[in-house]
């Protein structure tokens, strides 16, 4: 069951990730910031849907969070926090997740059951809205160009780290979500 929230979705989950992040880890704080002003930047295509992805947006790396990590694999570890914790909505958690093809990351950390059994995947819409805000947004919270931020991914870890193995798998699945989320902007403001 859900909790209800007597503020607006987004405004919750911005003030718990704020809590969650802003101090522990303010890069991450930042990053967050700019993907759910990606985020709000969709409304023409996901309408009232909107102000779930903007919470979706601040929670989607609360994973992160030293206290949070259990398996050490964010999107895993924060989909349960807000489940088991927080008592999320559903939407939310799955959201969180399959965030940016996260199931290729899965696979190499030996955590594809347990992703999949607990969380089914979300609307696949709503999953590329969120995988194109995350994949277009830099650490510090600035508009990046998809190519440029696989690339600053791919650095910031270098090429034989689980993640950057898990990225360039993921690349096919990220540059699809953000041709689909392009596209069906440009299509809606012609």
């Amino acid at each position: 069951m859900s909790i209800v929230r007597s503020v607006g979705q987004a405004e919750w989950a911005r003030d718990l990730a704020k809590d969650l992040l802003a101090t522990a880890l303010p890069r991450r704080w930042a990053h967050t910031q700019g993907v759910a002003e990606r985020a709000a930047s969709l409304i023409p295509i996901l309408g009232e849907e909107t102000d779930t992805l903007i919470a979706a947006a601040y929670l989607h790396d609360i994973g992160y969070v030293p206290d949070l990590v259990d398996t050490g694999f964010h999107p895993l570890d924060g989909a349960r926090y807000l489940r088991d914790v927080v008592k999320a909505d559903d939407t939310l958690c799955r959201l969180v997740a399959h965030h940016s093809c996260a199931v290729n990351e899965a696979l190499n950390r030996n955590l594809f059951d347990a992703l999949t059994s607990e969380f089914d995947e979300e609307r696949p819409e709503l999953v590329e809205a969120l995988t194109y805000c995350d994949m277009t947004t830099g650490p510090d919270g600035t508009h990046l160009d998809v190519a440029e931020r696989l690339a600053e991914i791919h650095s910031r870890y270098g090429p034989e780290h689980l993640v950057s193995r898990s990225i360039t798998t993921s690349t096919p699945c990220i540059l699809a979500a953000v041709k689909a989320v392009t596209t069906a902007l440009v299509q809606r403001s012609g």
